[in-house]
């Protein structure tokens, strides 16, 4: 029959050895030691003791603070600084490109799609982008197509159209927002009630109120003028809403007469942007039909003969 000596832990025994050989070695405990007798250079055995974390471990709260978006930028010269521009996947692209086609009252774009994390990525750069050339090329194949039947008509591909439409386009997309948000900042401190959006937001916003114009530029290759003229109310309409029902709650608290200054002021330089596009890319080719000449009148000669 095992005596009670058999069923001591031999552990305890081994670690008490351990100790005694290097009574300096550091011990954990579940409970931290409350006596004050405990000098301040070693710890002493019930004292708990901080673990570094592994490299695994640090590589993966790292991470973890990353996603949920604890981590905070560095300046502006970094290069982390822009890499937290350009943190967006194609799931919020997606969602943020819906919403700027669908427009809802009450529905903030900035709060409600870009929920503090504008991107440059997609709104500023690649639908300006692709919208430079959507209007260029849809304007040189409306030109061709519209004096297809023309016979002294040569066609000749316009690259200076794409210059052009590049300017127009990145000027509108940055340097309105530009003034708008310098606006808006001078408001918020004249105007203690006035709120306001960051620049980058601001700049994001803009960039996705473009994205309904690059299939309305592509429609209007049909050459109808009727057809041409309802695709820009509509896109106008579509577009401008989403300005309209972003900035009013921001300008609303502000007096009366700047705050539908600055709406009207929005809705002009948009619809300048979209009639001025239509009516310099597409233009409608008027056909004169060529002048036809006429033989000379014949004078009948005396004698009869002519």
């Amino acid at each position: 029959m095992a005596t009670p000596n058999d069923l001591q832990f031999q552990e305890f025994e081994e670690a008490a050895d351990l100790l005694s050989a290097d009574p300096g070695a550091p011990t954990l405990s579940m409970s931290a030691s409350n006596d004050p007798t405990t000098t301040a250079g070693a710890p002493a055995a019930g004292e708990d003791v901080k673990l570094d974390l592994s490299e695994d471990e640090a590589a993966q709260e790292e991470s973890s603070e990353l996603l949920g978006g604890q981590k905070s930028a560095g300046g502006f010269w970094t290069f982390e600084y822009y890499q937290s521009l350009f943190n967006v996947d194609t799931v919020q692209v997606l969602d943020r490109v819906k919403g700027s086609l669908m427009p809802l009252p009450g529905r903030n774009f900035v709060k409600h799609y870009l929920r503090n994390n504008p991107d440059l990525y997609a709104g500023p750069f690649w639908i300006c982008v692709t919208l430079v050339f959507s209007v260029a090329i849809s304007g040189n194949l409306s030109t061709f197509l519209s004096s297809l039947g023309d016979p002294s008509y040569h066609y000749r591909p316009q690259f200076h159209r794409v210059t052009i439409a590049a300017v127009v386009i990145f000027l509108y997309a940055w340097l309105v927002p530009i003034g708008l948000w310098a606006f808006l900042t001078w408001r918020q401190g004249a105007e203690r009630q006035v709120g306001g959006y960051s620049f980058l937001e601001t700049v994001c916003v803009y960039g996705y109120s473009l994205f309904i114009y690059i299939p309305t530029s592509i429609l209007w290759i049909i050459s109808y003028e009727w057809l041409r003229w309802t695709l820009i109310v509509v896109a106008m309409v579509i577009s401008g809403s989403v300005l309209v029902l972003t900035f009013w709650p921001v300008v609303r608290d502000d007096t009366r007469v700047t705050a539908v200054a600055t709406v009207v002021t929005i809705v002009v330089l948009h619809t300048l942007l979209a009639i001025g596009c239509k009516l310099y890319f597409f233009q409608t080719a008027e056909h004169t039909p060529p002048a036809t000449t006429k033989a000379p009148p014949i004078h009948p000669t005396p004698g009869g003969a002519y």
